[in-house]
């Protein structure tokens, strides 16, 4: 059997920057994946670019049951650790719109220096190896892979979530926390599309973008929204599906940053409300929010009961989705490992020592806009830190 003093199970972010931080520490680092190669989802991210972190981070933007959980961790390790190690490779990048940063030219950039890094201090790799066992006999971890048998006195968990199975996602993180006796948060697919009902309004409006808010379980986000052939996308959607459970209704408002009220009013009382509508948003939609017979008529013929129909139509649409487009769709998973059984400051088991989970596969959701990668890098460095 092969000895090491760490075993970390996954290369991807988490496990890349946990494998780094105890690699540098004089610990002798192996990394199993099943994967061909290291950081598959990171080569993925952002449209390829990998929107690595985002400046404006708080424990805020993230979801957990514990909401203190996420604090240690991030304040330990900030946005400007990631913007100083890319600085050190010399990896361009650049700031993008809500304060989001990106590679200039490709997140190969950041996994080629990660892995590069970890083999210069020495981690050992094992790729295209499934994990057929882990067993914990005393003082020692025993995992055995297709391609042999290792042992280690600490072992990380960094498997990653269930959403992007596409590259490779699997629940193999979750059955190992239970084997070990953790509780798993209930997972569900997040930062995800969702799909509407068959005879909704505006069924018909594939492609369309428009600025809205969307509010849903008292939380509200004002972003892009695109119509698709199954229900709704964009950046506004993705955030809101982190709230949305089955069953609830989201309240749209397709005119955010202004009043139809005082639109209606600029407007000029003959002109015809459906002249200034397609004025204002794309005709489709335009046709879709109003009932024909309304948009007929001119400003001045509108009754108190057509304005209050007008204003549920164009500032409190409400729908009722049908569900989301899944994990194959879903950007992150929300649920996981329950965190009461982690420690905040080490990502060490309460229940089983040298035992450590870190990145998705922890009940840690963050919102949209590097804010998932970030916390993979900082809960990979804390630990890093400790074994």
């Amino acid at each position: 059997m092969n000895q090491h003093d760490v075993i970390i199970l996954g290369a991807g972010a988490s496990g890349l920057w946990a494998a780094l931080t105890a690699a540098k520490r004089g610990r002798k680092v192996l990394v199993v994946d099943h994967a061909r190669k290291a950081g598959r989802k990171i080569l993925i991210a952002g449209g390829g670019k990998c929107n690595f972190t985002n400046i404006e981070l708080s424990a805020a933007n993230y979801h957990c049951k514990n909401r203190h959980f996420c604090k240690s961790a991030l304040a330990r390790f900030t946005p400007w650790h990631m913007v100083e190690y890319l600085s050190l490779h010399d990896i361009p990048w650049e700031e993008r719109e809500h304060s989001q940063l990106f590679c200039t030219r490709s997140a190969e950039d950041i996994t080629y220096a990660l892995y590069n890094d970890c083999l210069e201090e020495n981690v050992r790799f094992l790729f295209s190896e499934q994990i057929t066992s882990v067993q914990k006999n005393e003082d020692l971890f025993d995992v055995t892979v297709t391609g042999g048998q290792h042992s280690a006195p600490s072992l990380i968990v960094a498997l990653g979530g269930s959403a992007w199975p596409q590259v490779g996602a699997t629940d193999a993180g979750y059955k190992l926390a239970r084997q070990f006796g953790h509780k798993i948060i209930p997972t569900f697919p997040a930062l995800v599309p969702l799909m509407m009902p068959s005879n909704w309004k505006c069924k018909n409006l594939s492609g369309i973008a428009l600025p809205v808010s969307i509010s849903c379980n008292k939380k509200q986000y004002t972003e892009n929204m695109l119509f698709t052939h199954k229900g709704i996308s964009g950046p506004v959607v993705l955030q809101i599906s982190a709230h949305w459970k089955k069953g609830d209704a989201l309240e749209i408002d397709f005119l955010p940053h202004a009043s139809l009220e005082t639109l209606l009013e600029e407007a000029g009382s003959t002109l015809l409300l459906k002249t200034v509508l397609k004025r204002t948003f794309p005709e489709r939609l335009a046709v879709a929010l109003i009932p024909p017979a309304l948009g007929e008529k001119q400003i001045a013929q509108l009754s108190k009961k057509d304005l209050l129909t007008l204003h549920a139509a164009i500032h409190a649409f409400k729908v009722t989705p049908t569900g989301t487009e899944g994990l194959k769709k879903a950007e992150a998973t929300g649920g996981g490992v329950d965190t009461d059984s982690i420690s905040s400051k080490t990502m060490e088991s309460k229940l089983c020592q040298g035992l450590y989970f870190t990145g998705e596969v922890l009940d840690v959701l963050g919102d949209l806009g590097g804010f998932n990668l970030h916390w993979a890098w900082a809960s990979g460095n804390a630990a890093g830190e400790s074994v």
